[in-house]
Formats: structure tokens, sequence, C-alpha cells
């Protein structure tokens, strides 16, 4: 169901430290950081991604859920507008993640990013 989760952090670094000692003895590692963000879980396979908060930013949640296929991305997009979502990010192909990374985005009544992710 749940292809990854992200959070807003306020301090990237203790966030780092925190989730590094709580989770290692879960059997997930550090698997990607840079000065924007981190991803957390087993080897190469990153599925907690903590994201630095930029002043002003809200706390929100990043939710990305698995589709089975690019129809299920444009029918969830469509829906999720179609019931009050607002737009932030169309269907199509996000090469800078991956170069078969298919996603949608919206913005869900509450203000949390709600993605639907082929991959």
């Amino acid at each position: 169901m749940y292809d990854h989760i992200g959070l807003k952090v306020s301090d990237l670094d203790a966030s780092i430290r925190f989730y590094t000692a709580a989770l290692a003895p879960l059997g997930h590692v550090l698997c990607s950081r840079d000065e924007s963000g981190a991803g957390f879980g087993p080897p190469d396979a990153p599925a907690l991604w903590l994201y630095r908060s930029k002043n002003g930013d809200r706390a929100g949640v990043h939710l990305a859920f698995r589709a089975t296929d690019h129809a299920a991305i444009k029918a969830f997009h469509a829906g999720g507008l179609k019931a009050g979502g607002h737009d932030n990010g169309a269907p199509g192909l996000r090469a800078d993640y991956s170069p078969t990374y298919y996603a949608a985005f919206l913005i869900d009544p509450d203000g949390n990013n709600v993605e639907a992710v082929f991959a």
C-alpha cells in the first residue's frame, strides 16, 4: 500500500541522529543524504524521507501510495482534484528521481502532500 513517507523536520542533523539510532535495531540505515534531506530504510531502499523545513513551512506529511500502473496514477490525480484536492504535480515521469519513476502529487484538504507512484 505505502511506497514511502516524508516528514518535514526543523533540525535535519538532530533528526538524522535520532532516526539512525532508533531505526538501527530494526535493520534500517541512512541510505541517502544531501543538504535538503535524508532517506532511511533497508540498504538501497529508503522509504522514510526527512525534508529540511524551510522558514514558514508548516509541518506536514508526504505520503506516497504504490500504484499498479500509469492509468491508476492518472485516476488518482483526477479523482483527488474532483474531491477538493489541489494539484502539486500532474501525472508524469520524474526522471530526476529515477528513469522509470511515474507519479502524481496532490495537496489534501489539510495541506499534506499525497503522491501515487509507479516505479
